[in-house]
């Protein structure tokens, strides 16, 4: 549409009192402003004031449409039709902000960034009005088709016989309530030593539904031929590994049996009793293992008989790492290579604090573990050499009747 000679003038004029920056912002305004008109006008079939046959449909006025760009807050005015609804392509429905801050907003949130922070940023790169939270909860569902391709991708590229297991738990709004949701996380090592984030999954608590059904969807997914699981001895994830992974050998996190003991000896004494049960590990052999657990367990029972207790109750489950390599042991004995993560989740969940709804808990959960994945595989850091992996995939561990104790067999386990 060409702007009349009064039009012109006064575009003109407004431009010579404008400093440099409102001189950009007005000039994006008025050429969107006639771009969106010129498509209203192939719309409709004819321009503003005039008659046609060839008409299509009538305009009906406009409605006032802010769009935020590096340049500032633009005032648009969208036409609207009589029949039928028009919308201009330039525009996407729902944002009014353009691409470059869409992503910066996107890439702020999922760095945990507050809400507060985002705005502040925004109107910084000359955004007035900054943001809301809706309007940033909008943006970030932009995210979920690429983090739902992340968290559904199959495993089946390479073998995982090592799959760590773990959970950190936020808040978030249900049902008008602010109740804990746990976010369950999966990671494997695959059969060229690096370490991959296989799935993850929001749920009420840590249950046995929760983590069976997490599980099993990595079963579905085509994770298979586990050789061993780590994780600590919460009852619903162990019940699911019992059920989801027949066939695998289950370690306990020694770090969080330590943690166990130290609830029923005096604060005083848990050093000691901590480099005592530290010796077990520090045996060579699976035999020596083993064989030592029996000694700690005799030597702290003297003065902590629950202790001692705990050790014999949980001596397959602590000691499954010693079927496995030498050189593998230090890195399968806890659930350490899963700290990082659960410290990075949580850190960036700190900043939201209270999220609005599950979903938006699974979003940001998925985006930091999609990142920190993409970091593991650019790095090209093996966890585990690759020979050593072979060798493990080549052998079977010793004792395979050590991997489920007599009371937990399948035919026990309702299969």
């Amino acid at each position: 549409m060409a702007l009349s000679q009064s039009d012109l003038m006064q575009l003109l004029q407004s431009l010579r009192t404008a400093d440099g920056g409102e001189t950009i912002r007005m000039l994006r305004e008025r050429i969107l402003h006639e771009l969106v008109e010129a498509e209203a006008t192939e719309a409709v079939g004819v321009s503003r004031g005039e008659h046609s046959e060839t008409r299509t449909t009538g305009r009906n006025g406009h409605r006032e449409r802010l769009l935020t760009t590096q340049a500032g807050d633009l005032d648009l005015k969208i036409p609207k039709v009589r029949t039928g609804s028009f919308f201009p392509s330039l525009l996407e429905r729902r944002r009014r902000i353009n691409r470059a801050l869409f992503a910066l907003v996107m890439e702020a949130y999922v760095h945990g960034v507050s809400i507060r922070s985002v705005d502040d940023l925004v109107k910084a790169l000359s955004a007035d009005t900054g943001i809301s939270k809706s309007e940033v909860s909008r943006i970030c569902g932009e995210l979920d088709a690429e983090l739902t391709a992340f968290k559904e991708r199959p495993p089946d590229h390479a073998v995982f016989p090592y799959v760590f297991q773990d959970a950190t738990c936020c808040k978030a709004r249900v049902n008008h309530r602010i109740v804990s949701q746990a976010v369950v996380i999966a990671t494997g090592i695959s059969a060229t030593g690096h370490r991959e984030i296989l799935g993850l999954m929001v749920g009420d608590s840590e249950s046995n539904p929760l983590w069976t059904k997490f599980l099993r969807s990595l079963r579905a997914r085509g994770l298979d031929n586990v050789h061993l699981v780590i994780s600590d001895s919460h009852s619903g994830l162990v019940a699911a590994i019992r059920t989801v992974f027949l066939g695998s050998a289950w370690q306990r996190c020694r770090v969080h049996f330590v943690r166990d003991v130290f609830s029923v000896i005096e604060k005083g004494s848990g050093e000691m009793v901590a480099a005592t049960i530290r010796t077990i590990f520090a045996q060579t052999t699976g035999e020596a293992v083993r064989t030592q657990l029996n000694v700690v367990a005799d030597m702290l029972g003297r003065q902590f008989p629950q202790v001692k207790r705990m050790l014999l109750d949980a001596a397959t489950d602590i000691t499954a790492f010693a079927d496995f390599p030498s050189a593998h042991r230090k890195k399968i004995w806890s659930t350490n290579p899963l700290a990082r993560l659960n410290r990075e989740a949580k850190r960036r969940a700190g900043v939201v604090q209270v999220f609005p709804n599950p979903a938006a808990l699974d979003r940001l959960a998925a985006a930091v573990l999609a990142e920190l994945h993409d970091e593991w595989q650019v790095f090209d850091r093996r966890y585990l050499s690759e020979a050593s992996i072979a060798e493990l995939l080549t052998t079977k561990p010793a004792d395979s009747e050590r991997r489920l104790p007599p009371e937990q067999q399948p035919d026990q386990l309702g299969q």
